[in-house]
């Protein structure tokens, strides 16, 4: 009985003010995920955008992948007027989060039948501001709480995060059908349903205001001598090359197949991502379909294949379960593959999405373990926002020719393709796990 009540006693830290307010900020940072690409992929469809402009679009990604790029100015930078009123932290996260607010409703406003241009402008516009708060969200969230607390901040996050992709994805998708006249393409409907979602935004805004600035408990780093120009120099020294030294330094010629493997573990289920919702329109799934099996379903598959990556992983190690998720990545695109081959068919499509988010819930908990395990605690930010960075920039630039490539191989062809862009990564597993062995061997006969 004793053991119960401190079970419920340990509960109690998920009520507290500062864990909320990292709950809310969770939200507003996973709202435009799926807006700036995702479920902005099937509207483009519908309105008959090519498949080659739609895989263009999807580079406006990449700004997730370089923000450590300007990632420092966070700390260096005051906003004019703001930072006086609300602080260094606040005043950045309400700018950025006003952006966001600002490219969703304008990309609501706008017509890609009429001004792709113009709609691929507000993307980019919503792609960097929401980079710029995930950057500041992450910033706000250490400088919250004490160490203690950082667990029970980092959960509320993923699932405030979590619960917007849902919405993002699955309720926009349900409110563009909703808001439609019928079943063909309505531009009103998917406009409406933007206009709501950057009315999502609010609570995220509300909570900036609401809230009160952090004060960190490390001592921030201030280059207040020398001219700009030093600083800069100062600045890059440490946050850029001394990472890149200490892992050349730590893993040697080894650091290339390293680096090899992070650039192409992703490909093939990237790749083929970018053109799943140009499939599903293609196949002439309904709105609703996708967001029930596909922006559901499949987000609830894919936690479940985390978890199970995570006993995978405690109980055959790390490179076994990379090797096996590649594997997997690959043979599920062989799935969509043979499902473009049987057409319309809601329980395929099902099952295909279903082992599609498994396996990538598998490899990405192994991959996610294995940059972990690169990383010097030194420098433990800049590495692992470096790797994550080389994880996206080569799978993301690729997919942007995805739309040509279905356009002159046909669905079925390019799924194949995908699935033997994993074969380099099966390889590149084989050649780092003997080279492990090797020198491990190596260490115990010293």
């Amino acid at each position: 009985m004793t053991s119960y009540f401190a079970w419920l006693s340990g509960l109690r830290i998920y009520f507290q003010r500062q864990v909320l307010v990292i709950f809310v900020l969770g939200f507003s940072s996973g709202l435009p995920l799926m807006l700036v690409f995702g479920v902005l992929s099937f509207w483009l469809r519908e309105a008959n955008v090519s498949r080659a402009d739609i895989g263009y679009f999807s580079w406006v990604a990449m700004a997730y992948a370089i923000k450590w790029l300007w990632s420092p100015l966070a700390d260096n930078l005051k906003i004019p007027l703001l930072h006086h009123w609300l602080g260094r932290r606040r005043s950045w996260l309400l700018t950025s989060q006003l952006l966001v607010a600002g490219a969703i409703c304008s990309m609501a406003l706008t017509d890609p039948q009429q001004n792709l241009a113009l709609m691929a402008a507000f993307a980019v516009l919503l792609a960097f501001s929401s980079a710029t708060q995930d950057i500041n969200v992450d910033a706000f969230r250490i400088e919250s709480a004490v160490i203690d607390m950082q667990a029970a901040l980092a959960a509320a996050y993923l699932t405030g995060y979590r619960l917007a992709m849902i919405l993002a994805s699955a309720g926009t998708l349900w409110l563009a059908a909703l808001f439609s006249d019928g079943n063909d393409y309505d531009l009103s409907g998917w406009q409406q349903a933007y206009l709501v979602m950057g009315l999502c935004m609010l609570p995220g805004i509300l909570t900036t205001l609401l809230s009160s600035e952090p004060v960190s408990g490390l001592k921030q780093q201030q280059y207040t001598d020398g001219t700009l120009a030093h600083r800069f120099i100062s600045w890059l020294k440490q946050a850029v090359v001394a990472p890149f030294t200490d892992f050349f330094s730590r893993y040697k010629w080894h650091a290339l197949l390293i680096l090899a493997l992070i650039a192409c573990y992703r490909l093939t289920d990237v790749v083929m991502g970018v053109m799943a919702n140009a499939f599903y329109v293609d196949m002439g799934y309904s709105k609703e379909e996708v967001a029930s099996v596909s922006k559901v379903f499949g987000v609830i598959m894919t936690l479940v294949g985390a978890a199970l990556g995570g006993v995978l992983i405690n109980q055959f190690g790390i490179m076994k379960v990379l090797f096996a998720g590649a594997i997997l990545s690959a043979a599920t695109n062989l799935l969509f593959s043979a499902l473009s081959q049987i057409g319309y068919d809601l329980m395929w499509l099902t099952l295909v999405i279903s082992a599609d988010n498994l396996s990538a819930g598998i490899a990405t908990s192994a991959f996610i373990a294995y940059l972990s395990s690169l990383v010097n605690l030194a420098f433990t930010a800049t590495q692992y926002a470096m790797f994550s960075s080389l994880m996206l920039l080569l799978p993301k630039f690729t997919g942007g020719f995805s739309g040509a490539w279905v356009d002159q191989f046909g669905y079925s062809n390019f799924f194949i393709m995908t699935a033997a862009m994993g074969l380099p990564v099966l390889l590149l597993i084989i050649l780092l796990a003997r080279s492990n062995k090797l020198s491990a061997d190596k260490k115990a006969a010293e």
